[in-house]
């Protein structure tokens, strides 16, 4: 069991869905109840099967690509601030088409930005391929999984709270917060572009 509570602890600091309840409510404030509760297990269902896959291959996956945990953190801190620059112009990412279903909407939503990269961003990924290589045998990795799980479960409850925190705001609250949500996760953009970019910048410079 302290295999599992250490991943589950460590897992939930690093993604920190509290962070993303004003997200998931600037997302879905026009949608139904019911909408609103399919986006959250679509979500958290999206973001267990990609850890899963990542802990399982993840870094099989890194090799035949040659691609370096570091260029997650730039692009996630890219996606980021995409998304918080949006936030903070009182807009959405991504946005309802008019002619788009709200079921259709909220399936996209669910997986990009909620789903990937919000709950399984670049720390998540990182941290759920090490906590996999660190696993030497069938029970340890069992309860990695299981640690991914109730990570996942404790998420789509939050986010359920979230619902609640939706009607005491109302609409004026649900948009203030909106915006300060933006400015904040701009700011984590930055510290997520900045901690994958000097990998880059010290294999430029041992180039020359």
């Amino acid at each position: 069991m302290e295999q599992v509570l250490f991943t589950f602890t460590s897992l939930l600091a690093m993604i920190n869905p509290i962070a993303a309840i004003p997200v998931y409510i600037s997302l879905t404030q026009n949608l139904s109840l019911r909408t609103r509760s399919k986006v959250i297990i679509t979500s958290c269902a999206a973001a267990f099967a990609a850890m899963i896959i990542f802990a399982l291959a993840g870094q099989a996956i890194f090799n035949f690509f040659s691609i370096n945990l570091n260029a997650l953190r730039v692009v996630g801190g890219v996606l980021f601030f995409i998304m918080g620059f949006e936030m903070l112009r009182g807009r959405t990412v991504p946005k309802k088409l008019e002619e788009e279903t709200d079921d259709n909407y909220g399936k996209d939503i669910a997986v990009t930005p909620l789903g990937i990269p919000m709950i399984c961003g670049p720390g998540a990924i990182t941290m759920v391929t090490l906590f996999m290589q660190e696993a030497t045998t069938p029970t340890d990795q069992s309860l990695v999984v299981l640690g991914i799980f109730l990570v996942c479960l404790t998420t789509a409850i939050i986010f359920a709270v979230g619902e609640g925190v939706l009607r005491f705001l109302g609409k004026v609250g649900a948009s203030v917060m909106m915006r300060l949500m933006g400015l904040i996760m701009m700011l984590i953009a930055v510290e997520f572009f900045f901690a994958g970019l000097p990998h880059y910048v010290k294999t430029i410079v041992d180039a020359l």
